[in-house]
């Protein structure tokens, strides 16, 4: 654990975050909090990986982080000057106000996340604290693609290639890599890009597995079997068995520290998937998901949404990866938007077990393909076109790219793929009021 602290008596800063976290390619960790504290975009823009960084210069503190890695901080009050502590979770800034005897201040609406894809500036100054500032470093450019799939997918697939190929690198030649696989499209891509890149690479495929809840009656199993077995690649199928009784939603709503319905869904369903991988193999580290795909490729039923329209997912940049976006009425200053909010159903499930996690869909690189994609003339606006192409650029990607035949299924979430939903709803009841309830009373 990496604390600052300053000589100047006034301002206090706590940094929480676990450095060895970062996952950075092209620097080292203080060359990058160095460029997070120069403040330019451009320098940022080209750290390459996951991270989530503090920098100080006196009074003024500057963090950023990608999308992949959840940034908390709270402002709080001491007579001697205000105290910044900054940390991955909620608990954990409550944690420490409390040892400091500061957490009569502490709700949790008062924590704020640093939103991903910005520079955050903010200064300790006392009282009353200025607004932070925001500076976007990341900016892809919209439809800088031709309408041919076959080209998408192939630099689609390609970046997603290039970034697993990275993760490989660093993960020592005798750890087994896993990936949560349900026969998805994005679980799919993720595990056929990384079975060829291991070869590519020289790394034995035996290393591999690809882990499938299966809770005795959901659709994604069998799915995932025929997935496999159309490409005879069923050796590597491992089924993780549970009974639906184990799932238990306060445990989701204490590990993600959320209460959006869908996520916290997810998330029950991921810490079931990553409590009997851990039960099975008490060693294992890495695993990588297909988590950010369908932000990517704009796939989600629009019509489940009354905010959203075609236009207003096609034409906002990054919508589904940050929301509505900084400085816009419905940005939650606690939770950030978007995938920046949701990713948390991921990260949360994983490190509570124990686990490296990687999504390659959350890169930067990967992203840049996604928004160069020209929805608007591939589409005409029409939802079931949008629905569609999904399938087409990945599947045509993934042959390009790899050489395979990839499967492609109908949509699924993963909660609703390990277990029927209306068995899924006897045991959550899917009610934001009730879940918001549930988490706010942990801390009352």
């Amino acid at each position: 654990m990496h604390q600052t602290s300053t000589d100047h008596y006034v301002e206090r800063v706590v940094d929480l975050l676990d450095p060895s976290l970062n996952q950075i390619h092209n620097l080292s960790l203080e060359e990058a909090r160095q460029r997070v504290l120069s403040g330019n975009p451009e320098a940022v823009r080209a750290i390459d990986g996951s991270f989530a960084l503090l920098a100080r210069d006196g009074r003024t503190v500057r963090m950023a982080r990608s999308l992949d890695r959840p940034m908390r901080y709270f402002l709080a009050k001491r007579a001697e000057g205000p105290a910044l502590i900054v940390a991955d979770r909620i608990d954990a800034i409550h944690n420490q106000l409390n040892s400091e005897g500061l957490g009569g201040q502490f709700h949790p609406s008062y924590t704020r996340m640093v939103p991903a894809h910005y520079v955050v500036e903010l200064q300790l100054i006392g009282c009353p604290d200025p607004d932070p500032t925001y500076t976007r470093f990341f900016t892809p450019q919209r439809n800088a693609f031709s309408e041919d799939l076959d080209e998408i997918g192939r630099c689609y697939i390609g970046a997603l290639g290039d970034e697993i190929a990275k993760w490989l690198k660093v993960i020592p030649g005798n750890e087994p890599i896993g990936v949560a696989f349900s026969g998805g499209i994005d679980s799919g891509s993720v595990f056929l890009a990384t079975y060829h890149v291991m070869r590519k690479l020289g790394i034995s495929p035996c290393r591999l597995k690809a882990f499938t809840l299966n809770l005795g009656d959901g659709p994604d199993f069998a799915q995932a079997r025929e997935f496999l077995e159309r490409l005879g690649l069923s050796l590597f199928l491992e089924p993780i068995e549970a009974d639906l009784n184990s799932v238990n939603v306060l445990d989701a709503l204490r590990v993600v520290e959320d209460y959006k319905p869908l996520d916290i869904e997810c998330a029950t369903m991921g810490l079931v998937l990553c409590r009997g991988i851990r039960a099975r193999y008490p060693d294992w580290k890495y695993l990588v998901d297909g988590d950010g795909g369908d932000e990517n490729l704009k796939d989600y039923p629009i019509e489940e949404n009354p905010e959203l329209t075609i236009r207003s997912v096609v034409n906002n940049l990054m919508l589904y990866q940050e929301g509505w976006g900084v400085g816009r009425i419905k940005h939650s200053l606690t939770y950030s938007g978007g995938l920046s909010r949701s990713y948390l159903r991921t990260y949360a499930p994983a490190r509570h077990y124990g686990f490296h996690g990687f999504s390659p869909f959350t890169r930067p690189s990967v992203i840049e393909v996604a928004e160069g994609i020209p929805f608007t003339s591939l589409t005409a606006m029409s939802v079931e076109k949008l629905y569609a192409l999904k399938g087409e650029i990945v599947s045509r990607g993934v042959k390009a790219v790899t050489g395979l035949d990839m499967p492609v299924f109908p949509k699924r979430r993963f909660q609703h793929g390990a277990v029927p939903v209306e068995r899924l709803r006897e045991h959550l009841s899917g009610r934001e009021v009730d879940y918001r309830k549930q988490f706010l009373a942990i801390y009352n």
